[in-house]
């Protein structure tokens, strides 16, 4: 201990005389690793583990999972196989729930025609917030329900703290804290869940940072969009063998750029409206351990699926009934919503879209599941919210309104960086209890996506691409 007593001496002189500078952190670190490493001697000398060898088989998967040559590629190897597994397996699921949601609608539709009701209510109630109502339920619940258990799992098994031990060094950089790293994670299946989970980051200022930052990394409202316009445009592009395929590189390549951004804002926000030192972060690496199916399912589907869907579903039923409204109601020769995106059109070819896409992106705030139903119907001019019946379709649609590959990339990149939707900012002012930083919290990314889809459409456009 004597050695250890001298040694912790020379630091804290070594701090006196450095006056707190910019190697503060090192000392503090130099600190904590000499008590860990004392600490570690004197357990060595005393304690004597019963299951060694499983100690060592931690110790030698740890040695491949968080080196810093195969940490990173190999959590996105595992990011990747999550994400095709969900997409893949979500494609069913959605499908038979669709059938079933939208045969009820049918029954719906037959009863209100046997009272007599009128169209308008009909319209209002049936095909604009049942249908948001069946579209949100069967794009959104079997992606999560897939993602959460699959997510729940790396959780249980105890390689998630490995996920953020990883990152650790790239939040220390970006001057935030390593916790974020697991909060971000979480917002990969829902940004509210992600926000809920920033409690676990004791510093207010930190934990408003990863509040403020989680919306940057896409949630299973955004997979849809994305996943589907990576098949119809860069699927499309390469043999149908092999679309799947290009597609999943695609989304993953999307998250990386959110997570990119997500560093960088931290970054900023750390060094302007946010400032502060960093707070120290020693993650202790859990063993190991056996998961429990039963549990997994349990948090999975009720704590999170089940939560996450239900304030979805609050939110996007009057955001179907607005819709059906602007839609059906005509000022001359066009609906409302035509009117509107008359006026952000040419706003909106500046960032590579059109007025169409911006005024789904405006009505889908409630939920982002509606937002390529909403930008369908606006094209074909069907006065209620629907969905093709393939790809082929979807793209011949597309094509004809004048989309071209940067159309595609600038909706994809605004659906990736875009505010939070309803749900998720009313998480926010919950945990935050504060309007102004809800507000921020909507603006902030909104701005961050017009800077990067203007920055991209103005290249393609002066270096002729388009």
């Amino acid at each position: 201990m004597g050695a250890v007593n001298h040694s912790l001496a020379s630091l804290l002189s070594e701090i006196d005389s450095e006056k707190y500078s910019k190697k503060r952190q090192e000392i503090r670190d130099s600190i904590v690793s000499s008590i860990y490493s004392c600490a570690e001697t004197i357990a060595g000398k005393v304690v004597h583990h019963q299951y060694e060898r499983r100690t060592e088989l931690d110790q030698k998967i740890d040695n491949v999972l968080t080196s810093r040559m195969l940490g990173i590629p190999i959590m996105l190897i595992l990011l990747g196989a999550v994400l095709w597994l969900t997409v893949t397996g979500a494609n069913y699921p959605s499908q038979m729930l669709a059938v079933g949601l939208f045969w009820f609608e049918e029954q719906l539709t037959k009863f209100f025609l046997l009272v007599g009701a009128p169209d308008w209510l009909h319209g209002v109630l049936v095909l604009g917030m049942y249908r948001s109502l069946a579209w949100v339920v069967s794009v959104m619940l079997p992606p999560m329900a897939i993602f959460f258990p699959l997510f729940t799992l790396l959780e249980d098994l105890g390689y998630l703290p490995r996920v953020a031990f990883n990152l650790d060094r790239y939040f220390k950089k970006a001057c935030t804290h390593g916790k974020q790293a697991l909060t971000m994670c979480m917002g990969f299946g829902c940004n509210a869940a992600g926000v809920i989970s920033c409690r676990i980051i004791e510093s207010p200022r930190e934990r408003l940072i990863a509040i403020l930052t989680n919306n940057f990394v896409p949630c299973n409202g955004r997979f849809p969009t994305l996943i589907t316009l990576s098949m119809v445009f860069m699927g499309g592009a390469v043999a149908a063998a092999y679309s799947t395929a290009a597609a999943t590189v695609m989304v993953v390549a999307l998250v990386l750029v959110g997570i990119a951004i997500t560093l960088l804002m931290s970054w900023l926000l750390s060094k302007t409206v946010l400032k502060g030192i960093p707070s120290f972060f020693t993650l202790e690496l859990p063993p190991y351990r056996k998961p429990q199916v039963g549990r997994i399912l349990v948090r999975s589907l009720l704590d999170r699926t089940i939560f996450v869907l239900t304030r979805a579903v609050v939110v996007a039923a009057p955001a179907g009934a607005i819709t059906w409204i602007l839609a059906n109601i005509y000022i001359g020769d066009l609906s409302i919503i035509g009117h509107l995106a008359g006026w952000l059109d040419p706003f909106a070819h500046l960032l590579g879209l059109d007025g169409i896409i911006l005024m789904a992106f405006i009505l889908g705030l409630p939920a982002n599941e509606i937002v390529l139903p909403i930008m369908i119907m606006s094209y074909v001019s069907a006065g209620a919210m629907l969905e093709l019946d393939s790809l082929n379709a979807l793209r011949m649609l597309l094509v004809d309104n004048g989309w071209t590959w940067l159309t595609a990339l600038s909706m994809m990149l605004f659906s990736l960086l875009h505010y939070p939707c309803g749900t998720t900012l009313l998480t926010i002012y919950k945990e935050t209890k504060s309007i102004k930083w809800t507000i921020f919290s909507a603006l902030m990314p909104l701005g961050v996506a017009i800077i990067v889809t203007l920055v991209v459409a103005q290249l393609a456009f002066l270096l002729g691409l388009v």
